[in-house]
Protein backbone atom coordinates (compact mmCIF):
# COMPACT_ATOMS: atom_id res chain seq x y z
CA UNK A 1 0.00 0.00 0.00
CA UNK A 2 2.60 2.46 0.77
CA UNK A 3 4.47 1.77 -2.17
CA UNK A 4 1.71 2.22 -4.48
CA UNK A 5 1.07 5.67 -2.35
CA UNK A 6 4.55 6.80 -3.12
CA UNK A 7 4.55 5.67 -6.70
CA UNK A 8 0.95 7.94 -7.67
CA UNK A 9 2.85 10.90 -5.79
CA UNK A 10 5.69 10.82 -7.81
CA UNK A 11 3.33 10.57 -11.02
CA UNK A 12 1.52 12.92 -9.66
CA UNK A 13 4.43 14.95 -9.44
CA UNK A 14 5.39 14.23 -12.60
CA UNK A 15 1.94 15.78 -14.07
CA UNK A 16 2.12 18.89 -12.42
CA UNK A 17 5.54 19.74 -13.78
CA UNK A 18 4.30 18.71 -17.28
CA UNK A 19 1.43 20.62 -16.89
CA UNK A 20 3.28 23.79 -15.41
CA UNK A 21 5.54 23.44 -18.42
CA UNK A 22 2.55 23.31 -21.19
CA UNK A 23 1.34 26.31 -19.39
CA UNK A 24 4.24 28.35 -20.99
CA UNK A 25 2.43 27.72 -24.24
CA UNK A 26 -1.12 28.02 -22.64
CA UNK A 27 -1.26 30.80 -20.47
CA UNK A 28 2.12 33.07 -21.40
CA UNK A 29 1.00 33.04 -25.14
CA UNK A 30 -2.20 35.19 -26.24
CA UNK A 31 -4.81 32.72 -28.29
CA UNK A 32 -3.32 31.81 -31.66
CA UNK A 33 -6.15 29.16 -33.07
CA UNK A 34 -9.83 29.88 -33.46
CA UNK A 35 -12.06 27.86 -31.39
CA UNK A 36 -14.88 27.43 -33.88
CA UNK A 37 -12.30 25.29 -36.27
CA UNK A 38 -12.48 21.59 -34.78
CA UNK A 39 -10.25 20.05 -37.42
CA UNK A 40 -6.58 20.05 -36.34
CA UNK A 41 -4.12 21.39 -38.45
CA UNK A 42 -0.23 20.09 -38.65
CA UNK A 43 0.60 23.05 -36.47
CA UNK A 44 -2.01 21.55 -33.85
CA UNK A 45 -0.46 17.90 -34.43
CA UNK A 46 2.85 19.12 -33.90
CA UNK A 47 1.96 20.93 -30.69
CA UNK A 48 0.35 17.80 -29.51
CA UNK A 49 3.55 16.21 -30.33
CA UNK A 50 5.35 18.16 -27.91
CA UNK A 51 2.98 18.17 -25.12
CA UNK A 52 3.48 14.34 -25.08
CA UNK A 53 7.00 14.80 -24.93
CA UNK A 54 7.04 16.63 -22.56
CA UNK A 55 4.34 14.70 -20.28
CA UNK A 56 6.57 11.84 -21.23
CA UNK A 57 10.18 13.38 -19.81
CA UNK A 58 8.59 14.85 -16.98
CA UNK A 59 10.34 18.70 -17.02
CA UNK A 60 12.28 20.37 -19.72
CA UNK A 61 16.04 20.91 -19.99
CA UNK A 62 17.03 24.78 -19.79
CA UNK A 63 17.60 24.76 -23.35
CA UNK A 64 14.51 23.26 -23.91
CA UNK A 65 12.45 25.81 -21.35
CA UNK A 66 14.13 28.70 -23.55
CA UNK A 67 12.88 27.62 -27.07
CA UNK A 68 9.64 27.43 -25.32
CA UNK A 69 9.56 31.06 -23.98
CA UNK A 70 10.98 32.62 -26.98
CA UNK A 71 8.61 30.74 -28.84
CA UNK A 72 6.05 32.07 -26.78
CA UNK A 73 7.25 35.90 -27.24
CA UNK A 74 7.03 35.31 -31.26
CA UNK A 75 3.48 34.23 -30.53
CA UNK A 76 2.53 36.81 -28.37
CA UNK A 77 2.35 39.82 -30.56
CA UNK A 78 -0.17 40.83 -33.42
CA UNK A 79 2.68 42.38 -35.86
CA UNK A 80 3.27 39.79 -38.84
CA UNK A 81 3.82 40.40 -42.24
CA UNK A 82 0.64 38.85 -43.25
CA UNK A 83 -1.15 41.66 -41.81
CA UNK A 84 0.24 43.82 -44.78
CA UNK A 85 -0.25 42.21 -47.58
CA UNK A 86 1.62 43.42 -50.73
CA UNK A 87 -1.28 45.56 -51.84
CA UNK A 88 -0.77 47.62 -48.99
CA UNK A 89 3.36 48.12 -48.94
CA UNK A 90 5.91 49.19 -51.36
CA UNK A 91 9.32 48.15 -51.06
CA UNK A 92 11.60 51.08 -49.22
CA UNK A 93 14.18 51.62 -52.59
CA UNK A 94 10.83 52.43 -54.77
CA UNK A 95 9.59 54.98 -52.26
CA UNK A 96 10.35 58.52 -53.59
CA UNK A 97 11.54 59.90 -49.72
CA UNK A 98 12.73 57.39 -47.12
CA UNK A 99 11.39 57.30 -43.88
CA UNK A 100 13.27 59.88 -41.60
CA UNK A 101 14.89 58.36 -38.20
CA UNK A 102 15.72 60.79 -35.51
CA UNK A 103 18.94 62.66 -36.50
CA UNK A 104 18.18 62.56 -40.30
CA UNK A 105 16.47 65.31 -40.44
CA UNK A 106 16.64 68.14 -43.75
CA UNK A 107 18.81 65.79 -45.44
CA UNK A 108 18.77 65.25 -49.53
CA UNK A 109 17.17 62.06 -50.65
CA UNK A 110 20.02 60.07 -50.87
CA UNK A 111 21.78 60.75 -47.68
CA UNK A 112 17.99 60.78 -45.67
CA UNK A 113 17.74 56.79 -47.20
CA UNK A 114 21.54 56.14 -45.52
CA UNK A 115 20.98 57.68 -42.89
CA UNK A 116 18.11 55.48 -42.29
CA UNK A 117 19.61 52.28 -43.20
CA UNK A 118 22.75 53.46 -41.10
CA UNK A 119 20.50 54.28 -37.89
CA UNK A 120 18.91 51.04 -38.40
CA UNK A 121 21.78 48.69 -38.70
CA UNK A 122 23.48 50.77 -35.68
CA UNK A 123 20.69 50.35 -33.83
CA UNK A 124 20.10 46.44 -34.02
CA UNK A 125 23.71 45.44 -33.61
CA UNK A 126 23.80 47.66 -30.27
CA UNK A 127 20.68 46.00 -29.09
CA UNK A 128 21.07 42.66 -30.26
CA UNK A 129 22.06 40.32 -27.16
CA UNK A 130 25.43 38.61 -28.47
CA UNK A 131 24.70 35.58 -25.69
CA UNK A 132 21.36 34.27 -27.31
CA UNK A 133 24.37 33.07 -30.56
CA UNK A 134 26.98 32.61 -27.64
CA UNK A 135 24.39 29.93 -26.82
CA UNK A 136 24.10 27.72 -29.62
CA UNK A 137 28.50 27.27 -29.78
CA UNK A 138 28.18 28.42 -33.67
CA UNK A 139 31.23 26.55 -35.70
CA UNK A 140 30.77 28.80 -38.08
CA UNK A 141 29.22 32.27 -39.15
CA UNK A 142 25.22 32.44 -40.04
CA UNK A 143 23.08 34.76 -41.42
CA UNK A 144 19.24 34.90 -41.46
CA UNK A 145 16.64 36.87 -43.69
CA UNK A 146 14.60 40.04 -41.53
CA UNK A 147 11.52 41.53 -43.06
CA UNK A 148 9.83 44.46 -41.55
CA UNK A 149 7.64 47.56 -42.31
CA UNK A 150 7.16 50.50 -41.25
CA UNK A 151 3.71 51.84 -41.76
CA UNK A 152 1.94 55.22 -42.57
CA UNK A 153 2.23 56.27 -39.41
CA UNK A 154 5.96 55.65 -39.08
CA UNK A 155 5.91 52.25 -36.83
CA UNK A 156 7.45 49.47 -37.30
CA UNK A 157 5.33 46.31 -37.73
CA UNK A 158 4.73 43.34 -39.85
CA UNK A 159 7.98 41.68 -38.86
CA UNK A 160 8.85 38.53 -40.17
CA UNK A 161 12.51 36.22 -39.84
CA UNK A 162 13.17 33.66 -42.38
CA UNK A 163 14.81 30.31 -41.21
CA UNK A 164 16.55 30.58 -37.53
CA UNK A 165 16.66 29.27 -34.46
CA UNK A 166 13.85 29.84 -32.12
CA UNK A 167 15.76 32.16 -30.20
CA UNK A 168 17.44 33.60 -32.75
CA UNK A 169 13.95 34.64 -34.29
CA UNK A 170 12.81 35.59 -30.60
CA UNK A 171 15.98 38.36 -30.29
CA UNK A 172 15.80 39.83 -33.97
CA UNK A 173 11.75 40.58 -33.18
CA UNK A 174 12.33 41.47 -29.83
CA UNK A 175 15.30 44.30 -30.76
CA UNK A 176 12.93 45.25 -33.87
CA UNK A 177 9.98 45.93 -31.59
CA UNK A 178 12.23 48.32 -30.08
CA UNK A 179 13.50 50.47 -33.01
CA UNK A 180 11.42 54.23 -32.06
CA UNK A 181 8.82 55.63 -34.37
CA UNK A 182 9.89 57.85 -37.26
CA UNK A 183 8.61 59.89 -39.63
CA UNK A 184 6.87 57.63 -42.41
CA UNK A 185 7.95 57.07 -45.69
CA UNK A 186 6.36 59.28 -48.67
CA UNK A 187 5.76 58.88 -51.94
CA UNK A 188 3.46 61.16 -54.41
CA UNK A 189 3.45 63.06 -51.75
CA UNK A 190 1.75 61.00 -49.46
CA UNK A 191 2.68 58.45 -46.47
CA UNK A 192 3.33 54.93 -47.80
CA UNK A 193 4.00 52.12 -45.71
CA UNK A 194 6.96 50.34 -46.87
CA UNK A 195 8.79 47.09 -46.70
CA UNK A 196 12.31 47.14 -45.67
CA UNK A 197 14.49 43.50 -46.29
CA UNK A 198 17.63 43.09 -44.23
CA UNK A 199 20.10 40.28 -43.73
CA UNK A 200 21.70 39.47 -40.13
CA UNK A 201 25.00 38.21 -40.11
CA UNK A 202 26.02 36.37 -36.41
CA UNK A 203 28.29 34.53 -34.56
CA UNK A 204 29.74 33.62 -31.39
CA UNK A 205 32.16 36.57 -30.77
CA UNK A 206 31.74 39.22 -33.13
CA UNK A 207 29.45 41.98 -33.82
CA UNK A 208 26.50 41.60 -36.25
CA UNK A 209 26.55 43.10 -39.82
CA UNK A 210 23.19 44.05 -41.12
CA UNK A 211 23.11 44.72 -45.15
CA UNK A 212 19.42 45.28 -46.72
CA UNK A 213 18.20 43.11 -49.45
CA UNK A 214 16.08 44.68 -52.36
CA UNK A 215 13.76 41.78 -52.30
CA UNK A 216 10.50 40.71 -51.46
CA UNK A 217 9.45 37.81 -48.72
CA UNK A 218 7.77 34.64 -49.57
CA UNK A 219 4.19 35.89 -48.44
Amino acid sequence: MKINLKRKKRLKNLVAISILSIGLLSVSCKETSDPSKNTESELIMKIYAVQEQVMAQGNMTKEEEQAMLSLCSIMSHDDGLANYPPDKRMILKDAEIAPVYNGCEELSVEETMKCFNTKVSTFIKREFNLSVSKDLNLSDPKQVEAFFIINENGNLTGLKVRNSEVTIQAEILRVLRKIPVMKPAIHNGKSVSVLCSIIVSYENEIEIDVVYIPERPDD
